[in-house]
C-alpha cells in the first residue's frame, strides 16, 4: 500500500471516528433523551394545530360551499376567494370594527392598569379591597359578563337606564343602536380586562428597588415626577407583555360579542372578524370564503405575535 493510500485510509477512519463521536453525543444529548415526554404533545400539536392552519388556507384557495368536498385541483386553486373578501364591505367594516377595538380597548385597559397598579402600589386605603374588585371579573368566563352587561345594557329595565331615565338622558339603546354599540361593548371589555393589567403592572411595581424612590426624594423629586420619569419608562416589559394579550384578545374576541349581540343578524354595527367569519360559514355554508377571513384574521394575529417574539428574543428571553 503506497503513501497516498494509508493517508486516505487514516483520513477516512477518523472521519468516521469524528461521525461516531457526534452521533453518540447527539443520541445521550437532553433533547434525544426528553424526546418521549414531548415527542407525543409535540405531533398531536403539529397536526391539530399547525395542519389545520394549514387546512384552513388550503380550503380558502378553492369555492367550497356547504358539505360539499373541497376541489383541490391545482385548475381549481386559485384566490378568487381572496378578492371577494376584500372587496366586500361586511369584510371592510368588520376589519375597521376590529382595529377600533384593539386599539381603543388595549390603550384604556393599559393606562387604567397603570393608575390603579400606582395608586396600590403607594399605600391607599383598603388597597386590598379594591385588587380583589378588580380582579373579581377576570374570574368569570366572558359568557357569564355578556350575560351581566347584556341586563346592565337592556332597553326597558336595564340598570344604566334606571339610573339615566330619570336625569333626562335615557333610555337609550345600547347594544341596538350601531352609533354607541360598539363603544358600549369596548366599556364591558375594558371593566373585565382593567384588572389584568393592574395586576401586570403591580407586578411590574414591586419589583424595581426601593433605592429609586429614596434617591429621587433626595433630589427633591415629586411622587409624580418619579413615576412618570423615572419608574413607568421601567415597565416597558410590562406595558409590551400585557398590550400583546389585550390586542391577541381584540382579534379574536367571538364568544364575549356574539353572546352579548348574538340576537343580531348581523350584529348591529358591532361585527368584528370572527363574527363574521364564524356567520358566512355557519349560516350562509361559505366554507371557502369563511376560511379567507380566517387566514387573514391569522396573519393579523402573527402580526401582533411576531414582533413581540422577536423582542423576547433579542432580550434572551426565548
Amino acid at each position: 500500500m503506497d503513501t497516498h493510500e494509508t493517508a486516505d485510509a487514516t483520513q477516512t477512519s477518523s472521519e468516521d471516528v469524528e461521525w461516531e463521536t457526534k452521533l453518540r453525543y447527539f443520541l445521550n444529548s437532553d433533547f434525544v433523551r426528553s424526546s418521549p415526554y414531548w415527542g407525543l404533545p409535540f405531533v398531536i400539536m403539529g397536526i391539530a394545530v399547525y395542519g389545520g392552519m394549514g387546512y384552513n388556507v388550503a380550503i380558502s384557495l378553492t369555492d367550497a360551499r356547504g358539505l360539499t368536498p373541497p376541489d383541490y385541483s391545482l385548475s381549481n386553486l386559485d384566490l378568487e376567494m381572496y378578492s371577494q373578501v376584500f372587496g366586500s364591505d361586511a369584510f371592510v367594516q368588520a376589519t375597521q370594527n376590529n382595529l377600533v377595538l384593539l386599539v381603543t380597548f388595549t390603550t384604556i385597559c393599559l393606562f387604567l392598569g397603570l393608575i390603579l397598579a400606582v395608586l396600590i402600589d403607594q399605600g391607599i386605603r383598603f388597597d386590598d379591597k379594591v385588587q380583589t374588585i378588580y380582579l373579581l371579573p377576570m374570574s368569570l368566563s366572558f359568557v357569564v359578563t355578556a350575560q351581566m352587561w347584556l341586563w346592565m345594557f337592556n332597553y326597558d329595565n336595564g340598570l344604566l337606564n334606571l339610573i339615566l331615565t330619570p336625569l333626562g338622558i335615557g333610555p337609550v339603546d345600547w347594544i341596538g343602536n350601531p352609533a354607541i354599540a360598539l363603544g358600549a361593548i369596548i366599556f364591558a371589555l375594558i371593566w373585565q380586562f382593567s384588572g389584568y393589567t393592574m395586576v401586570v403592572y403591580l407586578a411590574g411595581l414591586r419589583s424595581l428597588p426601593d433605592d429609586q424612590f429614596e434617591a429621587a426624594r433626595v433630589d427633591g423629586a415629586s411622587t409624580f415626577k418619579t413615576y412618570l420619569r423615572i419608574i413607568v419608562p421601567q415597565l416597558k416589559e410590562s406595558s409590551v407583555s400585557a398590550a400583546v394579550v389585550l390586542m391577541v384578545f381584540a382579534l379574536k374576541a367571538f364568544t364575549f360579542l356574539y353572546a352579548l349581540t348574538g340576537r343580531y343578524r348581523p350584529p348591529n354595527g358591532t361585527d368584528i372578524l370572527a363574527t363574521l367569519m364564524v356567520r358566512e360559514a355557519f349560516k350562509f355554508g361559505k366554507w371557502a370564503y369563511a376560511a379567507t377571513i380566517a387566514t387573514y384574521l391569522m396573519i393579523l394575529a402573527l402580526g401582533v405575535i411576531a414582533p413581540y417574539l422577536y423582542y423576547q428574543y433579542r432580550q434572551g428571553s426565548l
